[in-house]
């Protein structure tokens, strides 16, 4: 990491990345990246070198390569004291590259952004003022955007991109903590291919001018609540290592289990009759996360499913199912895969298992209910997970993500209206894909994106994490919360049975559950008795609520 100044102007330089950009102290822009990604949208690494930084009284000047794939990138950075950036990026194939994006992307914070004013040029060089969007919406807020102005306490700041057709989205609704302009609407065919030696130059410019002083961001309200009841989810193949360490559950005591059923994948009477052991020996509310395969009549797969659990003994507390193909993410401008409505689909359920509670939603993320909102009407309650390695998969971008979590509980309240809200997993490792084919593999044990197994989940990372996350919870109205999987690469037990310590943070948040919680105005989270979460988690897992400060140089 290398900080570059400037007069008023300071940046991170991270591989090859530009972070935390601020004007006088204030952050206005959280970052500036070239990035090249493949047809499963996974991140390629790149390899920088050449690194010459040039600095003068008046500015600074950068230059390297950076090779990702073949493709060999020529970056320019240019700052000035007098409120001037620039990057350029120059590459020419060597090779036809296919690819789903490959360029600029360029990333806004939420806190003083989201709900406050903006001016969008576009290409054709007519402006509009609008606001960023306050609740967070489906589809891209701005489209074919050739500049951005928005405000910090004290500056306007101008982003202007070339090269290409830029358009915005909320990645809010992946619980990324931005705004994110990046090149190719979604409404152009991806994967694409980049003809090989045909250059493509691309730039973003930032210009700082004098601005209006701005009141510091208001936290956002988190009334006295309930704290959730939590559960942890178990799939069929880590039934066996759950089924040996039953002993551990019963210490950790959830008060949910979330047994997940995919027929699409062979889960079957075999998993049915696993869970139910499992009950046996650890009573709790057992869930039944189902998903619908859809490819035959609707009332015969789901009274086939009752015949199963019937004859499996597990007795459920609730069902909540999900059409397959749901699981896979639908782009905006992109067509609906084929799918039974899904009032159809709660009809068949409901015939099937009267009186049990339903649930619907997406056992995916927030994005994926967002772009297709159930009725909710037909439902007992909705549910949704999270997941924080979508985009970026650094401890900073992860630890980022919990200050959006609040927009996405409104949100999504927004979206289910009064019904009971279940928030899903939300570990840091992702179970699903829903952006690609597959999730990325992680032999080594590397911080990257949409992988399945991440290393920080048997560390302190998830246990900060996940104290952070219950924090964020307070007055949400969430009923039931699923941080984690028992067993497996997102579970909180290894496999010798040793209970990780985001496993410990549970268990003292399974004791929580169902208690009033206040937060302080320190920002902890603590009973109403005056018991705190940080005295029943020792001292390195006690997580501020809020966003880190904007008011200061960074370090």
């Amino acid at each position: 990491m290398t900080l570059l100044t400037t007069g008023p102007l300071s940046l991170r330089l991270e591989g090859g990345a530009l972070r935390d950009i601020r004007w006088n102290g204030i952050e206005a822009i959280r970052g500036i990246a070239w990035l090249v990604r493949d047809r499963d949208w996974g991140t390629l690494p790149a390899r920088i070198r050449n690194l010459r930084i040039d600095r003068e009284d008046a500015g600074f000047r950068v230059h390297f390569d950076a090779d990702a794939d073949g493709l060999h990138t020529r970056m320019t950075i240019e700052g000035r004291a007098d409120g001037f950036l620039r990057v350029e990026g120059r590459a020419v194939p060597p090779a036809d590259l296919l690819t789903n994006r490959t360029g600029f992307t360029i990333l806004h914070p939420i806190t003083g952004v989201a709900g406050h004013w903006a001016r969008i040029t576009h290409s054709g060089g007519d402006s509009e003022e609008t606001t960023f969007p306050d609740l967070i919406e489906p589809w891209q807020p701005f489209k074919d955007i050739a500049a951005i102005a928005h405000r910090i306490d004290g500056a306007e700041v101008c982003c202007e991109m070339a090269g290409d057709v830029f358009e915005m989205e909320d990645q809010r609704n992946w619980s990324d903590a931005s705004f994110k302009t990046y090149v190719r609407p979604l409404a152009l065919p991806w994967p694409y291919v980049l003809p090989a030696g045909q250059e493509m130059v691309q730039s973003v410019t930032l210009r700082f001018r004098p601005g209006p002083a701005l009141p510091p961001p208001r936290p956002m309200a988190r009334p006295d609540a309930v704290m959730p009841r939590i559960g942890l989810v178990i799939s069929p193949e880590e039934l066996p290592d759950a089924l040996a360490h039953a002993a551990r559950l019963a210490e950790i005591a959830p008060q949910h289990i979330l047994c997940h059923l995919d027929p699409t994948a062979g889960h079957g009477a075999e998993a049915l009759a696993g869970f139910a052991q499992l009950q046996r020996a650890c009573p709790a509310a057992y869930d039944l996360e189902y998903v619908v395969a859809c490819t035959g009549s609707l009332p015969d797969e789901m009274q086939a499913l009752a015949r199963a659990v019937a004859a499996s003994g597990l007795r459920l507390a609730s069902l909540a199912v999900c059409p397959s193909v749901d699981r896979q993410s639908t782009p905006p401008g992109s067509a609906w895969p084929d799918c039974p409505p899904l009032a159809q689909v709660y009809a068949a359920t409901r015939a099937a298992f009267p009186g049990l509670p339903l649930g619907g939603g997406m056992f995916s993320y927030f994005t994926e209910l967002n772009r297709k909102r159930p009725p909710v009407e037909l439902l007992d309650y909705v549910t949704h997970g999270t997941n924080p390695i979508v985009h970026a998969a650094d401890d900073e971008s992860v630890m980022q993500t919990l200050e959006t979590i609040p927009h996405i509980l409104r949100s999504a309240r927004a979206i289910i209206g009064a019904k009971e809200y279940r928030l899903g997993l939300t570990s840091i490792g992702m179970r699903q894909n829903p952006y690609g084919s597959r999730t990325i593999p992680n032999p080594d044990g590397a911080r990257i994106c949409m992988t399945d197994s991440d290393p920080r989940q048997s560390g302190d990372f998830a246990a900060a994490f996940t104290a952070g996350y219950a924090a964020t919870l307070a007055g949400s109205g969430v009923t039931t919360w699923v941080p984690a999987a028992f067993t497996g690469p997102r579970g909180i037990v290894g496999a010798d049975g040793t209970v990780w310590p985001v496993g410990r943070v549970i268990a003292a948040l399974a004791k929580m559950a169902g208690k009033r919680v206040v937060a302080t105005g320190e920002g902890w989270l603590k009973l109403e008795d005056g018991s705190s979460l940080e005295a029943d988690l020792a001292a390195p897992y006690a997580v501020r609520l809020g966003p880190p400060p904007s008011r200061t140089q960074p370090k």
